[in-house]
Formats: structure tokens, C-alpha cells, sequence
């Protein structure tokens, strides 16, 4: 049970920033407002301003009531992506100031032999990357010991240049750490302002390049992460908020915000993170744990995977062209969202995407000064979407507006009817998303049609049914909360850390065991004591621990997660085989006979947060009293229009059962049901909508 009246949740989007209010009984309250990228705390003041007014007392009775207040954030995202970070400087061992140019030797996957492909920004530029004299072996022994003089010529050359954030990153520092420690005792001594990161505590794994970047990164994002902090914590504390303000990571947790400043790079997929648990939460009822949850926003669709109620995990990987070694729940993005903007190449072809009209100027239909076509323009056009307006009437569209947009820029120059260059649109937008899914399912080895589709985002449920037909997938569920949904799953997540220590060691010997034993040890109770200073005690924490391993004589490794037990000669086999598994998973294949050694460990550790209690929805009004009316729409290529019932979905109650074609307007989201599908409400607030020849659902 929650401690105090309410739970806030808080997702900023590209166009809207959704707010999720949840209190004791269960009842859940959805707002929206647009977002404000030039100053992220106003679109949270505005919300806060609906939520005050829809229930009638101050955003101060409201903020003072809340056991927890909880933000998702796409700052440090669009940081990286608008290359808007702070100016940084790179500390290194002598020789290895172009690693982050070098890559490895290559590009990334999907490009790597395309001569032509650009190289990527570096966030640190060749010359505040700073070569310093020094050098750990492989075995953690000083081949030459730090030469302090050189670390401090990089201070006063940064000093020189205004750089406010330092990254210090050595060559097998991991193993030796005290020489990238005394570098930054130095930094702190001399830039006393600074921000400082360094590698062996923010990634102490293997692998210099991957330490080095993810380093470098977090460095980069660090001075915007912490003036964002700041902002957020000071106005929620001026409004009386007796918890500090946590933020949910990247990782599938939340945090306070020190360590996101600490850790800014556990900000960079904030918001579309918390999908799966709000995806697995939804589908809970239904006995689902196969779960795809796609949002579709105002920008962009993010897709995520759960398979048997665990959802993947991305480590050391190529974000946005940047290696990150950092647990990152695997989150494929594309630009595919209600602004998205139709155009025609140079081949005479339509396209959609990915350049959005964002919420500044908006789509045509806004009437806010967007003139170029939109995915919610087309959906206007096909009468999919309520020309009176959205958001509860709080957002008015101009629907002559969005015909214009759609017939100057599309419809005219084809040489084709609106309503066919809008289903054009429709079905262009819905086929890129549909190869954004086969990317997470089918090139992974998943039959998307062994999942349930769950729709998360604003614009989702005027595509959902066209999406799950075109993957052959025959359930879908739907939320009332669709549209913030990611704002849920942020008030029904746990506090998540996790830590990491490099172990390079052949699991042939009893030292091997002890040793592993023994870092993970230290590693819980780093975590314990993290959690302990954020108000938890033990009886409400729980570790997960994993081990990245291979044969002796591989270059990559794999991760195998275990139980909390005992590492010794005894368990160690379960753990071996453990492996043998699931490189054959990986592989096809597995040789049981070779010698396995571990590379890196790692201890997960969650403080868990009490939840809010199930949404119950009872009895309501039958389809035939919630029917509003009719309105033509578009379901085929043709452009043919079809008289569909457009049904109020506010004072639906449990059990009512609506056939396609048809359309369901709820207050923050349009759910467009398209012949051949039948929905049903199920008393957890969900829509469950399948295939009408699916029997038994």
C-alpha cells in the first residue's frame, strides 16, 4: 500500500509530457501537456496547473502529498542527439588519445564496408584529449608509474579552453585503479568546479574503448543532467515535497538525483525504458508474459520485447553512434510519430518520416503553423481522429487545415484523391514501424505472432490493429492509460542499481572461485549501502547477479545470469553449465569439453518501492448508450469512405464489447478498430481487442 495519498509519474516526450497520477484506492488520472525542450520544468509547471485544477486543490497540496514524485526524461537523449553537451575534456594513457576515432578498426554494424558513410561526431574534439604519461599491464602490475606533471599540464590546458567536465579514462585501469584515482585527486585540486568521471568507476569491465566512450559520454551529458536535476528538485521542493525527486534510468530503475548526475549516462533512454514493466503490468490479467509494447508518440516509435516476463537488456553497444557498455533495456527507436512528416523523394515516391513537425509548429491540423503533412493529418483525413479536437477537446484541430497540408504537398502532386494520398500516408507510416518490430522479433529469432502487441503512446491506437494484422499477430491490449503509458510504468517500478567488477579468470581452480566469490561481495555491499543511504532496509531489497563468460580462446563473451549464492568448486558447476546453455541458445552450439573463463560480473540491486493498488473499472454504460454518433472513414486503399460508429470510451464499463469497424475515443488517445477485430473491456482497464476469428479469447 502507498505510504501517502498520491504517486506521480512524469514522461517528457518530443511533443507531449505525460503525467500519471495514481492514488491509494487505484484510481489512475491521466494528463497531458506539450512539451517545452527550450526549458523541460515549464511543460512540468503546466501539467502540474491541469492536475490542480482538474482536482480542484493547490499543485503545493498535491506535490506535499505524493510519496513519490518520478521523472522520466528525454534531456540527456536529445543532448546526444542535437550534440548540445557540455564542452568536455578526455584524460587518457599516452598513445590512446584517438581510441575513440580508431572504433575498434570499424564502423558499425550495417556500415562497416560502406565507404561513403560519415564518420561519427566526436563528442570530445583531438585536442582536449590529453595523452598522459603511464601504464598498467594486463596482470594489474606498474610498467610506469603516473607522471603527475602531465595531469597537470591537461588541467591548465582545459582551464584555458572553459571545459566544465573531465573524463579520466587509463589502459587496464581496471585492474589497477590508482592511478586514474590520484589523476583525479589532481583534476579535483586545480578545476575544483569541474565535473570529473572516471572510468573504472562508472564501467569497471574489460575492454578499453567501450570504458573509454561510455566514460566519455557520461562526462559529456553530466553538467546538462545536473542543472536539469537541480531545476526539477529545487521546484518540486518549493511546492513541499518531503521525498526527493527520482528518476527513472535507463536500466529499467529509478534513482535519486545524484546519481543521475553521477551517472548521466543512465539518462539517455529514460523515458521509453519503463514500457516493458508497464507492458508486463497490463498484461498481467490476461496471463501474458510474451509481451511487444510499442509507443508511438508525437515523434517517435519505440518498440521493446519481454519474453517469459524478462526483457532484453543492450550492454556495450552502439548508441546513436556512441559505444555505451552500461545495462540499457534494449529499446529500438525509429522516426515514426503522429508529427511525422510526409514527403516525396527524387524517385516520384511518397515517404514518411523521419523529420517530425514536433509540437513547435506541430502538425497542419494544430493550427499553430505547421503547413507540411503529418501522420495526424492523414488520420484527420480518414476520419480517424476527432476533428472537435484531442486531449479532452484541450488541443482544437483544424481539419481543413490538415486536408490542405495533405493535398498541396502529397494528394496534387501524384495526382491522386486526399483520402488515397492519406491511406498512402497511413500505410507507408504503419509499414516502417511494422520493419522497427521484425528487427526485435523476427532478425532475433522471435515469432512475433507467439506475442501479445500492448499499444503505449498518444498515436498507438490509430495503428494498432493495422500493425498486429500485418505481423500476424492476434491479440492486442490496449490500456485506457495508453497514451502514458510509460508514465505508469515509471510509478510501478523499483529503485535499480547496478555494479560491476572486471574478473578475468579460467574457472578451473579453487582461487578462481574464491575470487569471483568474494568480488561480488563487494559489489552487494556497495549496492546495500546505496540503497541503505536512500531509505531502504535490507528486508526490502533483493539482488540479481549475472556473469559475461566464454570458452578460452573467444574474442566475445555472453551473459549468464544466476542466484545469489555461494561461488565455489560445488556451484560453480551449475554455473557452467548455465553457460553451455546459453551459448548453445545464442550459437547453436556449445562444447562442453572446453575450458570456460569469466570476463565480467555484476550484481543488480533493487529497493522495493510499494505499488499502487490495480485499477478495477465496474460497471458502466453499454456500447449503445456510450455510441456518440458516426463518421465516415478510410479503411482500404480505394479511399472509399465507410459510415463507422464512434463510441465514447469514458463511460464504458467492464464486459462491453465492440466490433470493428469502429472508432473509441478516450480522453488522451483514439482507438481505431478496423474490420475483422473485436474489442472487449476488461475490468483492469485494458481493451482486449483480437482477431474475430480467434476463438476464446
Amino acid at each position: 500500500m502507498m505510504k501517502s495519498e498520491y504517486r506521480l509519474g512524469i514522461d517528457a516526450g518530443g511533443t507531449f509530457t505525460d503525467f500519471v497520477l495514481a492514488d491509494r484506492e487505484g484510481q489512475v488520472r491521466l494528463y497531458k501537456a506539450l512539451s517545452t525542450p527550450q526549458d523541460p520544468t515549464l511543460a512540468i509547471r503546466n501539467g502540474l496547473a491541469l492536475i490542480a485544477e482538474d482536482l480542484g486543490v493547490p499543485a503545493e497540496q498535491v506535490v506535499s502529498n505524493c510519496d513519490l514524485c518520478i521523472n522520466g526524461t528525454t534531456v540527456g537523449l536529445n543532448a546526444l542527439i542535437q550534440h548540445k553537451g557540455a564542452k568536455a575534456g578526455l584524460i587518457c594513457t599516452a598513445g590512446h588519445e584517438d581510441s575513440l576515432e580508431i572504433r575498434l578498426g570499424h564502423k558499425e554494424d550495417g556500415y562497416r564496408y560502406d565507404p561513403e558513410y560519415p564518420p561519427a561526431t566526436m563528442l570530445v574534439p583531438r585536442y582536449l584529449r590529453k595523452g598522459i604519461r603511464e601504464r598498467i599491464l594486463s596482470d594489474g602490475s606498474i610498467r610506469e608509474p603516473l607522471n603527475e606533471d602531465d595531469v597537470r599540464a591537461a588541467c591548465e590546458a582545459f582551464k584555458a579552453e572553459g571545459v566544465e567536465t573531465v573524463a579520466i579514462s587509463f589502459v587496464w585501469s581496471v585492474l589497477h585503479p590508482a592511478h586514474e584515482a590520484r589523476a583525479g585527486q589532481i583534476v579535483r585540486e586545480m578545476m575544483p568546479g569541474v565535473i570529473l568521471t572516471l572510468g573504472s568507476e562508472l564501467y569497471p569491465q574489460v575492454r578499453e574503448y567501450t570504458r573509454t566512450s561510455t566514460a566519455v559520454v557520461n562526462a559529456y551529458l553530466a553538467p546538462i543532467m545536473k542543472r536539469y536535476v537541480a531545476a526539477v528538485d529545487a521546484y518540486f521542493q518549493g511546492l513541499g515535497a518531503k521525498q526527493p525527486v527520482r528518476y527513472y534510468q535507463s536500466n529499467g530503475g529509478l534513482a535519486i538525483g545524484q546519481a543521475m548526475t553521477d551517472r548521466s549516462v543512465y539518462a539517455i533512454n529514460s523515458g521509453p525504458a519503463s514500457a516493458p514493466a508497464a507492458g508486463l503490468y497490463v498484461c498481467e490479467p490476461f496471463g501474458k508474459t510474451d509481451v511487444i509494447t510499442v509507443d508511438m508518440g508525437g515523434t517517435s516509435f519505440d518498440i521493446t520485447l519481454t519474453k517469459d516476463g524478462s526483457t532484453n537488456i543492450n550492454k556495450n553497444i552502439d548508441f546513436l553512434r556512441y559505444r555505451i557498455g552500461v545495462p540499457m533495456i534494449q529499446v529500438e527507436t525509429l522516426g515514426a510519430g503522429g508529427g511525422s512528416i510526409g514527403w516525396i523523394d527524387e524517385m516520384g515516391l511518397m515517404q514518411m518520416g523521419p523529420q517530425s513537425a514536433g509540437s513547435d509548429p506541430g502538425p497542419a491540423c494544430y493550427g499553430q503553423g505547421g503547413k507540411l503533412p503529418t501522420v495526424s493529418d492523414a488520420n484527420i483525413v480518414l476520419g480517424y481522429l476527432n476533428p472537435d479536437g484531442l486531449v479532452g477537446g484541450r488541443l482544437p484541430l483544424d481539419a481543413g487545415k490538415a486536408r490542405e497540408a495533405v493535398k498541396t504537398h502529397l494528394a496534387d502532386p501524384l495526382g491522386m484523391s486526399v483520402e488515397r494520398a492519406a491511406y498512402g500516408m497511413f500505410t507507408i507510416v504503419n509499414a516502417n514501424m511494422v520493419n522497427g518490430i521484425r528487427r526485435v522479433t523476427v532478425e532475433r529469432g522471435y515469432d512475433p505472432r507467439d506475442f501479445v502487441l500492448v499499444g503505449a503512446g498518444g498515436a498507438t491506437a490509430a495503428h494498432i490493429t493495422a500493425l498486429a494484422d500485418a505481423m500476424g499477430i492476434d491479440t492486442i491490449v490496449l490500456p485506457k492509460l495508453a497514451s502514458g503509458l510509460c508514465a505508469f510504468g515509471q510509478i510501478i517500478s523499483d529503485v535499480k542499481y547496478n555494479y560491476m567488477a572486471t574478473a578475468p579468470l579460467r574457472l578451473d581452480n579453487a582461487a578462481a572461485y574464491a575470487r569471483i566469490d568474494e568480488l561480488f561481495g563487494q559489489i552487494e555491499a556497495q549496492g546495500m549501502a546505496h540503497l541503505k543511504t536512500d531509505g531502504f532496509h535490507k528486508k526490502d531489497t533483493r539482488t540479481q547477479r549475472s556473469l559475461d563468460m566464454r570458452y578460452v580462446g573467444q574474442v566475445h563473451e555472453c551473459t549468464v545470469e544466476i542466484d545469489t549464492f555461494k561461488v565455489d568448486a560445488k556451484s560453480i558447476a551449475k554455473v557452467i553449465e548455465a553457460f553451455h546453455r546459453r551459448h548453445e541458445q545464442l550459437y547453436t552450439y556449445a562444447e562442453p569439453h572446453s575450458t570456460v573463463e569469466v570476463v565480467n560480473i555484476e550484481s543488480t540491486v533493487y529497493g522495493l518501492v510499494d505499488k499502487p493498488e490495480r485499477m478495477i473499472i465496474g460497471h458502466g454504460a453499454t456500447p449503445e448508450k456510450a455510441l456518440k454518433g458516426h463518421r465516415d472513414a478510410v479503411f482500404s486503399a480505394d479511399g472509399k469512405r465507410v459510415k463507422t460508429p464512434i463510441y465514447d470510451g469514458t463511460p464504458l464499463g467492464a464486459g462491453a464489447t465492440i466490433k470493428g469497424p469502429a472508432v473509441i475515443e478516450e480522453v488522451t488517445t483514439t482507438i481505431v478498430i478496423e474490420p475483422g477485430w473485436t474489442a472487449r473491456l476488461n475490468e483492469s482497464g485494458s481493451y482486449l481487442i483480437t482477431r474475430d476469428h480467434k476463438k476464446g479469447a
